[in-house]
């Protein structure tokens, strides 16, 4: 049996609160494509209207510094800062041909979307496997996400049923709770699940969203680090940094289990 397996038995844990993207579903390259087609497109029309050039999007540099783990019109002010442009922040009701905040982070979610239907849903089959066998021995479960997207990528990866609670932005934004890093969404998911914050672990990918939930006292803060940076998952108060769920997969025959 693993170590994190061995921790939650240790710390009697009742239940296990899952970011999505990152731990459960690996829809992150969808999004980074999506800026990246946005903020390009932007920039280079802008570029031509003004005589200038504006450095296009990076993959792996910009989507982890502005946009992984942050609210979508957060990241697209940050983003637009770091080129030293400045956009009109526009009004709620302004659509993808705005090219305001909002309309621009409507028209990311537009790509988004089309690469959805054009993809599908990656998810991380050992990350589901283990989830399902912690269910069967009546831990409970909940998913969480900065995004408002959750409900859609998880129906479309057919994972609705595998989580007792999901709380997002939307239901974030209903219950006018703050979002990640703030461990607001977390201790949500708690409460609807019945059981106190020392009862549960958490399971994040996003350095500040691992403080965020060590800060508001769960029980177990578990990393899930595919960057190769635990060291740094470790000083933000991981109590535990995983890679993947393949060792924690119970098996008969291990080399069933992908890694």
């Amino acid at each position: 049996m693993s170590s994190l397996n061995n921790l939650i038995k240790e710390k009697n844990i009742k239940a296990l609160i899952l970011d999505m993207d990152g731990v459960v579903t690996n829809t992150a390259a969808l999004h980074a494509e999506a800026w990246k087609t946005l903020c390009d497109s932007y920039l280079r029309q802008r570029g031509e209207h003004e005589g200038k050039h504006y450095e296009p999007f990076n993959f792996m540099e910009d989507y982890r510094a502005f946009v992984h783990g942050v609210p979508r019109l957060d990241a697209m002010r940050s983003f637009m800062k770091s080129r030293g442009v400045e956009v009109p922040e526009g009004s709620p009701n302004d659509d993808e041909n705005e090219n305001t905040i909002v309309g621009l982070g409507e028209r990311k979610d537009f790509y988004f979307h089309e690469l959805l239907k054009q993809n599908g849903v990656v998810v991380f089959e050992n990350a589901v496997q283990w989830i399902q066998q912690q269910k069967e021995e009546g831990i409970k479960t909940a998913i969480v996400s900065a995004s408002r997207n959750c409900l859609t990528i998880i129906r479309r990866a057919n994972l609705e049923k595998l989580f007792d609670v999901r709380v997002d932005r939307v239901v974030a934004a209903e219950l006018k709770l703050h979002t990640k890093p703030a461990p607001d969404i977390y201790l949500e998911a708690a409460r609807q699940l019945g059981v106190k914050p020392q009862e549960a672990t958490v399971f994040e990918d996003a350095i500040d969203s691992i403080k965020g939930a060590k800060h508001a006292g769960f029980g177990l803060v578990v990393g899930v680090d595919h960057t190769q940076k635990r060291e740094m998952f470790e000083n933000s108060g991981a109590d535990l940094v995983i890679k993947g769920f393949a060792a924690e997969v119970k098996v008969d025959d291990e080399s069933s289990v992908n890694s």
